[in-house]
C-alpha cells in the first residue's frame, strides 16, 4: 500500500523557544492573521506533517494490537478442535483367552479332496451329513458340538482326527481324545484303528490307547513326574491285582470300595481315633444316632395295627427275650464284649417291656433283633405267632413310644462290627452305618465320608473349607458328621501319602493342577503338556467343576509356553473340541453339571468358536425321539434342539407306558426275544432286578449259554445304559426325585451352581435330571419301548417324577395305566 508524504514546511520554532521580543511580535502578527481570517501556509504545512506522523503511529499501534489479538484467538481455536485426545491414562487390558487367534489351514481345495476320499473309502450309510462336515471342518480354536442321542458322533470324531493327522500333519501325540468310560474307550480305539486303515495308515494299539484316554489317565502321569511321586498310586484303582490298569476306572464318578481300599480307610480311622480327642467326641453321637432305633410316627399304619396288642405283647415279652437270647447265644453272638447283659424295664402305654443289655461307652440300652438268616418259622412253645412276628410287634411299639436311647442290633453281623469297633480293632473301622440327610440309604460311616468328600471335591471345593461354611441345626447329627469328615479327610490324605509307594485320590491330583495352583504347572515338562494341545472331549455334559478347572489351567499353560512347545512339529498352537448333549447329563448326584457345556463360550473364552448342532438321529424312529424329547423339554436346556429320524425307514410304534406288572413284562420280553430282537432291560434299583429275576430266569439262562457276541439280552441300570441301544427296551421303574439334600444344596451354592436366589439349587438340578434320565432310557430303543411304572404311595407320591410328563393325547405315547 502507497503512503502519502506531505510537503515539508520551512523550519519553524515553537513560541517557547523564541526570544521575548520575537515571541511578542509573533503573537501580535498571529493575532492579526486571525482577525483577518488569513492562513499562514508554513504553519499549516507544519501542523499537517506533525498530525500525519502522530496519527500514523497511533493507527499502527492500534491495528497491531487488534489484529494480533484476533489472530491468536483464531489460532487457539484451531488447536483445540484438532487435539481431542483423552487426558486419561488407562492400563492395558488383560488377555484372558485360553487360545491364540488362529485358524486351521483348510483351503477349499483341501476340503474338496477330503470329501472325495471319504466318499470313496466309506460306505454310503457312513457318509457325513452337512452338520457333521461342519464339525469335521471346524477351523476355530474352540468348537462346541451339540450331539443328541444316536447322532453318529463317534465316526465324525474319528474323521476329525483323520483330518488333523493325515491331511494337516498333526502328530497323534499332540492330541487327546477323552471318553468317560472303559467300554466307550475300547469301542473308540477299535473304530479309530479301522478307519485309519482305510486311509492306508497303521495305528498301533499302543498309539491308539495313548491317544484315547480318560481324564484320570492324563492327570496321573503329571503327578508322577513330580519328585518323590514316581510310583504314586491312585486310591480309586487300588486292588489286590498286581499292576492294575491306571485307566481301569469305569466311570469318573464310580467308586465301589474294595477290601484293599477299606484297609486304608480303617487304618486312618483307628490312628485318628486314638490321637484326636475331638474326633472321638464327634464319633460318639454319630454312633449312638446310627445304631439307635429309628422313630415311627404314632399314626403310622403299622403302629395303629399293633398298638391294640400292646398288653398281650407285654405279657409274653420276658419269654420272647429268653427265646431271642438263646438264638444269639447258640450263634456265638451273645454275650457281647463291651455290653453289660442286664435287663432294663421300659413302660410302653402302661405295659412293661424289657431290653437285653447296656452299652456304657454309648450310654444306651441294647435290644437284640431277630437275625434274618434264622428260620422265619421258629416259634416259642404254644405261641400262635413266630418269634420273628412277635419281635416285629415289639420293635414297632418301641419305635413309636420309646424315647430313651436304645440300640437295636438287627443281626449277628452288625453286632460283630460294633464289638470290633468298641474293642479298638484297627481293621474294623467305626462299626456302624450312617445315613446323611438327602441320601436314599445308609452306608458304613467311612463310605459316607468318601461319598461326601468326593461330591464336595468334584465341585472344585476343599473339604475343610466347605465344611467350615456349612450350617446345620443345633440337634442335627449331620453337624457332627461333617465336622468329623473335615478332620478325617485331611488326616486320610496325609495317611495315603505316608504309604510306600504314596497314594493319592484323583480329586487331589486334579486339585494340584487346577486354576487354584497354576504355579505347579511350571514343574511339568513339555512332553506332558503337549498331548493336551489339541483336546477332543466326548460326553462333555458330564464334566465336573473340578475337571473344568484342570482343563482351563492346562490350556492356559499350553498357550503361555507359546511356540517353544511346538518347535519342529506339524501341530501348532492349541484347540478344544467338545461333544455333548445336555439332555443326557445324568451324573449331577455325584458332582457333574451340564452348565459348563450349556455356557461353553463363557467357560472356555476363545477368539472364535464354532457351534454345531447334530440333529439327525440314526438310531430310533420319530415316535421314540418325540416321546423322549416331550419328557425332557421341561428341563433347562440349550435352545433350538429338535432331532429327526434319519436312519433306515422304520414303522412307527409309540412308547408304551404301563402299570408295574413283572409277569406281563416277562411275557412281552420273551415274545421279543423269540423274534430275534436285541433287548435292554433297565432298572432304577437293584431290588427291582431281583424281583423280576424269577420271571425272566429261563430267558437269562438261554442267553447266557450263548457266545458273548451272540447274546441279545442285557440287564443294567438306566445310568449304565448310556451309549448302548437295543431293538426293544424295557424300563422298570419311574425316574423320581425322592429326597432333599441340605448339605448338597449348600455346597452347590458355594460352587456357584444354580440360579441366583435359589435356596435349593441342587434339588432344582435334580428335578431336571430325572427328566434327562428318562430321556436316556427311552432313546436306547431302536424300535420298541415299554415303560413299567410303579404305583406311588406315601411321601414318594408327592415328589416330581418323569412319568408325569407322559401325554396320553400324543401319538408317540400309548398310556395303558389304570386311571385313578
Amino acid at each position: 500500500m502507497s503512503q502519502h508524504t506531505p510537503d515539508l514546511p520551512p523550519e519553524l520554532l515553537p513560541l517557547a523557544q523564541m526570544p521575548l521580543l520575537k515571541r511578542l511580535a509573533a503573537r501580535l502578527f498571529g493575532h492579526g492573521l486571525t482577525r483577518l481570517r488569513a492562513q499562514h501556509r508554513a504553519s499549516w504545512l507544519h501542523g499537517q506533517a506533525d498530525g500525519f506522523r502522530s496519527g500514523h503511529t497511533a493507527g499502527f499501534d492500534y491495528g497491531y494490537k487488534e489484529g494480533r489479538a484476533e489472530g491468536l484467538e483464531e489460532g487457539r481455536q484451531v488447536l483445540l478442535i484438532r487435539d481431542s485426545r483423552s487426558t486419561e491414562h488407562p492400563a492395558p487390558q488383560v488377555d484372558d483367552l485360553l487360545f491364540d487367534d488362529w485358524r486351521l489351514p483348510l483351503t477349499a481345495e483341501l476340503k474338496k479332496r477330503i470329501k472325495a476320499d471319504v466318499a470313496r473309502l466309506l460306505p454310503a450309510h457312513a457318509q457325513p451329513s452337512a452338520a457333521q462336515w461342519k464339525m469335521i471342518f471346524s477351523d476355530t480354536p474352540s468348537t462346541s458340538v451339540v450331539a443328541g442321542a444316536g447322532a453318529g458322533k463317534s465316526t465324525t470324531l474319528v474323521l476329525r482326527i483323520v483330518l488333523l493327522s493325515h491331511y494337516l500333519g498333526f502328530e497323534l501325540d499332540s492330541m487327546t481324545v477323552v471318553t468317560f468310560t472303559r467300554e466307550s474307550r475300547k469301542d473308540f480305539i477299535q473304530k479309530l484303528i479301522e478307519v485309519f486303515a482305510l486311509w492306508g495308515r497303521t495305528v498301533s494299539l499302543k498309539d491308539a490307547r495313548d491317544l484315547v484316554r480318560t481324564f484320570h489317565s492324563r492327570i496321573l502321569p503329571m503327578v508322577r513326574s513330580l519328585p518323590g511321586f514316581e510310583r504314586l498310586q491312585a486310591f480309586e484303582t487300588l486292588s489286590h491285582r498286581a499292576g492294575a490298569d491306571d485307566d481301569a476306572q469305569g466311570n469318573p464318578f464310580e467308586l465301589r470300595i474294595n477290601d484293599v481300599q477299606r484297609r486304608q480307610l480303617n487304618a486312618c480311622y483307628y490312628n485318628l481315633y486314638q490321637r484326636d480327642a475331638r474326633f472321638r467326641e464327634l464319633i460318639q453321637p454319630l454312633s449312638r444316632h446310627a445304631l439307635q432305633l429309628k422313630e415311627l410316627e404314632r399314626d403310622h399304619p403299622d403302629v395303629q395295627k399293633r398298638v391294640a396288642v400292646t398288653e398281650l405283647a407285654a405279657q409274653r415279652d420276658e419269654e420272647l427275650c429268653d427265646a431271642v437270647e438263646d438264638l444269639w447265644f447258640r450263634a456265638g453272638a451273645w454275650p457281647i464284649k463291651g455290653i453289660e447283659p442286664k435287663r432294663q424295664t421300659f413302660e410302653i402305654n402302661g405295659s412293661t417291656f424289657h431290653c437285653h443289655g447296656y452299652a456304657p461307652s454309648l450310654d444306651a440300652w441294647v435290644m437284640l433283633g431277630f437275625d434274618p438268616r434264622e428260620d422265619a418259622r421258629l416259634s416259642r412253645p404254644g405261641a400262635k405267632l413266630s418269634i420273628r412276628a412277635e419281635w416285629a410287634v415289639k420293635r414297632t411299639l418301641f419305635q413309636a413310644f420309646c424315647r430313651k436311647p436304645l440300640i437295636w442290633l438287627e443281626s449277628y453281623e452288625v453286632s460283630k462290627r460294633v464289638v470290633a469297633s468298641m474293642a479298638g480293632d484297627a481293621s474294623a473301622g467305626p462299626g456302624f452305618d450312617y445315613k446323611v440327610k438327602g441320601e436314599l440309604g445308609s452306608a458304613p460311616l467311612l463310605d459316607c465320608f468318601v461319598a461326601a468328600a468326593g461330591f464336595i471335591e468334584n465341585l472344585g471345593l476343599d473339604v475343610p473349607d466347605a465344611v467350615g461354611r456349612m450350617s446345620f441345626a443345633q440337634d442335627d447329627p449331620d453337624r457332627y458328621f461333617f465336622e468329623a469328615l473335615s478332620r478325617y479327610w485331611r488326616a486320610f490324605e496325609d495317611h495315603l501319602l505316608d504309604q510306600s509307594p504314596p497314594i493319592m485320590t484323583y480329586n487331589r491330583m486334579f486339585a494340584l493342577f487346577s486354576e487354584h495352583s497354576p504355579e505347579n504347572f511350571k514343574l511339568l515338562g513339555d512332553a506332558l503338556l503337549r498331548p493336551l494341545s489339541h483336546l477332543m472331549i466326548d460326553e462333555f455334559q458330564d464334566v465336573s467343576p473340578q475337571i473344568v478347572s484342570w482343563l482351563r489351567a492346562s490350556l492356559r499353560e499350553v498357550r503361555s509356553r507359546g511356540p517353544v512347545l511346538h518347535v519342529g512339529r506339524g501341530a501348532q498352537r492349541s484347540s478344544l473340541l467338545c461333544v455333548g448333549d445336555d439332555w443326557q447329563s445324568i451324573y449331577g448326584w455325584r458332582g457333574s453339571s451340564p452348565s459348563y457345556f450349556m455356557a461353553f463360550n463363557k467357560q472356555f473364552p476363545s477368539p472364535a468358536t464354532t457351534r454345531v448342532m447334530l440333529t439327525d438321529n440314526y438310531r430310533s424312529h420319530q415316535h421314540i425321539i418325540d416321546a423322549a424329547e416331550h419328557i425332557v423339554r421341561a428341563a433347562a436346556a440349550i435352545p433350538g434342539k429338535k432331532a429327526k429320524a434319519s436312519g433306515m425307514p422304520r414303522s412307527l410304534s409309540p412308547v408304551n407306558v404301563l402299570d408295574r406288572d413283572d409277569e406281563g413284562l416277562a411275557l412281552r420280553l420273551d415274545e421279543h426275544y423269540r423274534k430275534g430282537d436285541s433287548i435292554l432291560m433297565l432298572y432304577r434299583k437293584s431290588s427291582d432286578k431281583l424281583l423280576i429275576e424269577k420271571y425272566i430266569h429261563p430267558i437269562v439262562n438261554v442267553d447266557s449259554s450263548l457266545p458273548y457276541d451272540a447274546r441279545r439280552l442285557r440287564q443294567m441300570t438306566y445310568h449304565s445304559a448310556k451309549g448302548l441301544q437295543a431293538d426293544a427296551v424295557f424300563l422298570l421303574g419311574d425316574c423320581q426325585h425322592l429326597s432333599s439334600s441340605p448339605y448338597k444344596n449348600q455346597v452347590y451354592r458355594m460352587a456357584g451352581l444354580g440360579q441366583d436366589g435359589d435356596a435349593e439349587p441342587y434339588d432344582t438340578a435334580q428335578k431336571d435330571e430325572i427328566l434327562r434320565l428318562a430321556y436316556v432310557g427311552i432313546t436306547r430303543a431302536v424300535q420298541h419301548c415299554y415303560w413299567y411304572v410303579d404305583g406311588q404311595d406315601g411321601q414318594a407320591a408327592n415328589g416330581p417324577k418323569a412319568s408325569d410328563r407322559v401325554a396320553a393325547d400324543k401319538p408317540f405315547f400309548a398310556d395303558h395305566r389304570r386311571k385313578g
